[in-house]
């Protein structure tokens, strides 16, 4: 029986995705749980797996092809199995709408002698939107980034100009000018900045969430003292046997996280009317700031780690998520059952985050940082961090969510509990 392949929905903002590359090819057989295609979103690139087997009979849209969510996208069934006929799909990214890229301000203070020569009649340019937004492909803005092209300087030569992959990959920059003669005046650019696509797709699930979750939050103060000490005598062994795993305060605070959901795990289900929906695994969400924006891709089955497993898996995590070392799964940004976010690296000392849906909750975590604090009456330097939960009103009240961060903050001062 023949099975159509389907754009997935890798989170409940994402309306369209690019088919970045296709990872079997036309014939070869398919199993359940196989990497089908790379998949680009608004965020990032996404693996997509197999729902059928068979063999991959036909692949209607083609890589680079720009198409909404629930576009069939291929077709997976036996060698006799009939495939339906289908409209004509674009067959270069060329034909694929995208998102506009805003173009650069040009300041126009810089004298006859600056100004970079007109170029040839004959050269195509890019085409600006209005609101001066120049045109071009989702893989075509990747491939700019990735080099570092300014992507309004591309000429492009796909329908009404816009800039295509194959615009990107033969562009040659031109020469630089330098302004001489000492310091140049600065120019502040006041011009609009059009959002990207990866911004409008976290406003949305951002407005999403504190429009229909009804957040409290509810903050307690940990004193991390044993947790550094236990850091960095860890630390310190693991150097001695040669090992090149380290652990981070974030590692600690994730698997904090952890003993507390495993002790309470309604905080590990999803509201749904007039039923929480419970989860079997705790799939912790760890929120990622990437250059484009926020992602928040979830450690799977991060209850059976221990804590150098949960710093490894974490480390790998980052490093995909960046794009360095493979690509994120479908179920790493759509599983999640709760979140953590930790802006301790810029000196934050109290934040709270907004809840990933269709999460219960999210604890957020500052920096760690040095405070006066009063031990056995007298008053000692102690190394102090914030955490906040913001936690669904619907799912527990104040005290429940308070109980949660109990648990976190008992793990955290008696670090003994991490290797449990």
């Amino acid at each position: 029986m023949i099975s159509e392949v389907t754009m997935p929905s890798m989170g409940a903002d994402m309306t369209e995705g690019t088919i970045a590359k296709w990872l079997i090819a036309e014939g070869e057989s398919v199993s359940r749980g196989d990497k089908l295609a790379e998949i680009e979103t608004d965020k990032t690139v996404v693996e997509m797996e197999a729902y059928a087997e068979g063999l991959l009979r036909k692949i209607v849209v083609k890589e680079g092809t720009l198409v909404p969510v629930g576009t069939v996208i291929a077709y997976v069934g036996d060698a006799d199995d009939e495939i339906p006929e289908v409209a004509a799909a674009p067959e270069s990214e060329e034909a694929a709408p995208a998102p506009d890229v805003p173009a650069p301000a040009v300041s126009t203070q810089a004298s006859a002698s600056e100004q970079p020569a007109a170029p040839s009649p004959a050269a195509p340019t890019p085409v600006a939107a209005p609101g001066g937004r120049v045109k071009a492909s989702p893989i075509a803005r990747k491939i700019a980034e990735e080099k570092g092209i300014n992507i309004a300087a591309v000429p492009g030569t796909g329908p009404g100009g816009r800039i295509t992959k194959s615009d990107v990959e033969n562009f040659t920059p031109s020469p630089g000018f330098v302004v001489s003669g000492g310091r140049a005046p600065v120019v502040m650019d006041g011009s609009d900045t059009p959002l990207t696509s990866m911004r409008q797709a976290i406003a949305r699930v951002t407005v999403k969430s504190k429009t229909e979750t009804p957040h409290y939050y509810v903050t307690h103060e940990v004193n991390m003292g044993p947790a550094m000490t236990f850091r960095a005598q860890l630390n310190e062994a693991l150097d001695d046997e040669g090992n090149n795993d380290r652990v981070s305060v974030n590692d600690m605070v994730l698997k904090a996280v952890t003993t507390a959901l495993i002790k309470h795990p309604k905080w590990n289900s999803t509201f749904d009317g007039d039923k929480l929906i419970g989860h079997s695994e705790i799939n912790l969400g760890v929120a990622i700031a990437l250059e484009e924006g926020l992602i928040v891709p979830a450690v799977l089955g991060i209850q059976n780690m221990s804590l150098l497993e949960i710093s490894r898996a974490v480390r790998d995590l980052g490093v995909r998520a960046r794009g360095e070392g493979g690509t994120l799964t479908e179920a790493e940004m759509t599983g999640g059952t709760f979140g953590t976010s930790n802006l301790g690296m810029f000196g934050t000392d109290t934040f709270a985050a907004i809840i990933v849906p269709p999460n219960a909750g999210i604890i957020a975590v500052g920096s760690v940082k040095e405070k006066p604090i009063v031990k056995d009456g007298k008053i000692v330097v102690g190394k102090m961090m914030n955490a906040t939960i913001s936690a669904d009103h619907r799912v527990g009240d104040g005290a429940e969510a308070a109980i949660l961060l109990s648990e976190l903050q008992k793990t955290l001062e008696n670090p003994a509990r991490l290797m449990l």
